[in-house]
């Protein structure tokens, strides 16, 4: 069957009763888990020079395996969770992010916890994939955007509180303590998985088929101009938050903030981002999507633009860092729900494909803005600034074509 082909439609939202509340929270902890998983251990990677005798290079480079290996299997997940179920698809990932947890806590040198992190990140992939996926099975229009502002708001709350929680266990019981909280909470999920989530299998193709069927869904939402611009705004506003948080460890020791204290800085950006979310399902219904992107990019840019102005004239604080990254976050929150539910729902039938390649380009963005954080020296704000802001531009741009084509999805 082609991955076009009109009896996907069968499995249409509107087909579908709505999650019960129980349902709906393990959606959420499910797209929540990559984010916790990358964030908890931000803390420790200002020791780990010192710990493993490494360059700050090399140690970046356990954030960015970890993202990018969290974005390249959703490419994966996308098509077999199309094919297979949802919830294969997600039990399969989970085992993986629990060796990899596990493959962490034990390790004794980088390199193996770099290896670590590239399991934790190909498996926690699944969550989010599927987690999207589901959200466009279950919901439609309007409802489908606020509930990735719930989503928003939900994941706007991971990285601050794992900042925090991971630094504290980091003073307290050492940097494996971290990895052994992720372990348990990844198995806990499995179970909830195993017990709760309905297997939903929106397509049947065929075994043989698979590489055939899934490059045809791919080229067939490359075809989509659409799907195009709503991913890349998507992946590069995403990519100024992942700079910040791989840059942070870095410019806040220069401000003598440690691990314990760093997830009060981590705050910065995605409590105003929960804002910006709570802000966006209140305004959804009255203002529609197009209008509360355009909101969103002016926050966004608007924020980093002062960040950039402030290092420029010399200010060398975590106040100058946090004011602009606060006004920044509540422009994601606003721009991110929206441009997720177009990109995910550019194609319905292809909810799960068109959720792993947007997810991915995600993480392929984060990781290099994360990566070159660790290459450049740091005076200040000066050099985060200028990378986010690089980041965000793109994303202006891409806005711009979107609105130029006329390509919106309504």
């Amino acid at each position: 069957m082609h991955p076009a082909d009109p009896e996907r439609s069968a499995h249409a939202p509107a087909d579908r009763p709505g999650p019960g509340p129980a349902l709906v929270v393990l959606l959420l902890a499910q797209m929540a888990i990559g984010l916790l998983t990358m964030t908890l251990c931000i803390p420790s990677m200002q020791d780990w020079p010192t710990l493993f005798g490494a360059t700050q290079a090399h140690v970046q480079l356990t954030f960015s395996a970890y993202v990018a290996a969290y974005g390249g299997a959703q490419l994966v997940y996308g098509p077999l969770a199309d094919r297979l179920g949802r919830k294969r698809v997600l039990m399969g990932g989970l085992l993986l992010a629990a060796v990899g947890s596990a493959l962490a806590m034990a390790a004794n040198g980088l390199s193996a916890l770099v290896l670590a992190r590239v399991l934790q990140g190909a498996g926690s992939a699944a969550g989010m994939v599927v987690g999207r996926a589901l959200v466009q099975d279950f919901f439609t229009g309007p409802d489908r955007t606020r509930m990735m502002a719930y989503v928003g708001m939900t994941m706007g709350l991971c990285p601050p509180l794992a900042a925090l929680i991971g630094g504290q266990m980091h003073v307290a019981l050492g940097w494996r303590s971290n990895f052994a909280i992720l372990l348990v909470l990844v198995m806990l999920l499995m179970l909830a998985t195993w017990r709760f989530l309905p297997d939903i299998r929106p397509a049947a193709w065929g075994m043989a088929s698979w590489w055939r069927q899934a490059s045809a869904s791919y080229a067939q939402l490359m075809g989509q101009r659409s799907f195009v611009l709503y991913a890349l705004i998507l992946a590069t506003t995403s990519a100024t938050a992942y700079t910040y948080f791989a840059g942070a460890p870095i410019v806040l020791k220069a401000y003598g903030v440690g691990p314990q204290s760093m997830g009060w800085f981590i705050m910065a950006v995605p409590v105003p981002y929960v804002l910006g979310n709570v802000l966006t399902s209140r305004l959804i219904h009255s203002y529609g999507d197009r209008r509360l992107m355009l909101w969103g990019q002016i926050g966004t840019v608007g924020g980093l633009v002062l960040m950039l102005a402030l290092a420029l004239a010399g200010f060398k604080s975590a106040l100058a860092l946090v004011v602009p990254l606060a006004i920044m976050g509540i422009g994601h929150g606003l721009l991110v729900p929206p441009t997720l539910s177009g990109a995910v729902g550019a194609v319905p039938a292809l909810a799960g494909t068109a959720a792993a390649f947007s997810g991915t380009l995600q993480q392929f963005c984060g990781a290099v803005g994360g990566y070159w954080v660790g290459l450049v020296e740091h005076d200040g704000n000066l050099q985060l600034s200028l990378l986010m802001l690089t980041m965000a531009m793109v994303a202006l741009l891409a806005h711009a074509l979107l609105g130029r084509s006329g390509a919106w999805r309504d």
